[in-house]
């Protein structure tokens, strides 16, 4: 009997013995795959191997994870771009990166590289500076883009000259007259402008007129409105602000030289004003002259009445909102003091101009 029960164990066992034994290999094999898995993954994770070379690598704007997991594999700063997806999952990161062109080198931790692409560290790059002072004419401009960069001088100039490139409601006031000596004269807003290397001439013009209208748009509402009762244009306010600009020194005093060219506009006599005639000269004179004076041009404006054909520089923005608000005054006359305040005397008629001027000359000595 028990011989008969052995023998019928004797199958079961051997089943038994095949069936651990299959579990026991398909649990090797499974604690071999999980192994070789954790391998790979903690491989994976470790940085490649270091180098001193930058690595160059652009993030495009909007790009996803994966997309920017996928860039760095390919840049060889990465092993694998699923790992590091998961890895800014688990880490509940990159919802934070930045666009923009970056330098990172090989040998570089994952958590240096999301530190990186948070903070937006990329490549500065070189840049073209430029600052264009107030009341700087078209000609010194010219100059100054020549020496701070690699333009040239005669394709500004040439620039310009032609604005028909530049349509905007500014430029568009520009009179169809050769007797403007630069088109685009006072519509150059001073200001500092950056431009990436690169960049050319006619992007430099683009923008500057893109400031002046930005300017124009912080004036108050009514601006226009006011252009428009006294029958100006805009290149006409522009042509006083340039004048306010190259005869004012101190602010307080814009509005009331503003002032004093209505008036004589409204009189038809004519402006006199000394900066129009230094306009004409490549480089400013310390004292102009008689024969300074008659020197026949449509810009002279002791020879000529009304405003000259254009502005002769370009006007900061507060000499732009002293020839839109002028202070209402009866002056008719101003010269400038001679006791370095650079202030003005005022006067209503000839002979209390005369006086003013005696006396300015009075502090001189």
């Amino acid at each position: 009997m028990d011989d008969e029960l052995e023998e019928l164990q004797k199958p079961k066992r051997k089943v038994l013995k095949w069936v651990l034994l299959s579990f026991g290999i398909a649990l090797l094999l499974l604690l071999g795959t999980a192994a070789g898995i954790g391998l790979f993954i903690a491989s994976a994770l470790q940085p490649v191997d270091a180098s001193d070379q930058e690595v160059r690598v652009s993030i495009p704007q909007g790009a996803s994870s994966i997309k920017i997991a996928d860039e760095l594999e390919t840049k060889g700063l990465i092993k694998n771009s699923s790992i590091f997806t998961y890895y800014l999952k688990f880490k509940k990161q990159g919802s934070k990166f930045q666009a923009g062109e970056y330098t990172m080198k090989p040998g570089m931790t994952f958590e240096a590289m999301i530190d990186k692409l948070n903070k937006g560290d990329v490549v500065k790059e070189e840049m073209i500076r430029i600052t264009i002072p107030e009341g700087y004419t078209i000609d010194q401009i010219a100059t100054k883009v020549s020496e701070q960069s690699t333009w040239k001088k005669e394709t500004f100039l040439g620039i310009v000259d032609d604005p028909a490139g530049f349509p905007n409601e500014s430029t568009a006031s520009i009179p169809d007259t050769k007797n403007i000596r630069h088109r685009l004269e006072g519509y150059i807003f001073p200001e500092t402008y950056e431009f990436k290397k690169g960049s050319t001439e006619k992007e430099f013009v683009e923008r500057s007129l893109e400031q002046l209208e930005k300017m124009l748009a912080t004036l108050p509402p009514d601006w226009k409105d006011k252009l428009k009762a006294r029958n100006l244009s805009i290149h006409q306010m522009l042509t006083i602000a340039s004048l306010i600009e190259r005869e004012v020194v101190v602010d307080t005093e814009r509005a009331t030289v503003s002032g004093v060219i209505v008036n004589r506009l409204k009189m038809n006599m004519p402006l006199q004003i000394d900066a129009t005639v230094q306009y004409l000269f490549d480089k400013s004179k310390d004292r102009l002259l008689e024969k300074d004076l008659q020197i026949q041009s449509p810009y002279n404006t002791y020879l000529n009445t009304g405003l000259p054909p254009g502005p002769i520089a370009s006007p900061s923005l507060a000499s732009i909102k002293a020839a839109i608000y002028p202070e209402e005054t009866k002056y008719l006359f101003y010269v400038t003091k001679k006791d370095g305040t650079m202030g003005h005397l005022f006067a209503e008629t000839f002979e209390e101009h005369k006086k003013n001027i005696a006396n300015s000359k009075k502090a001189t000595n």
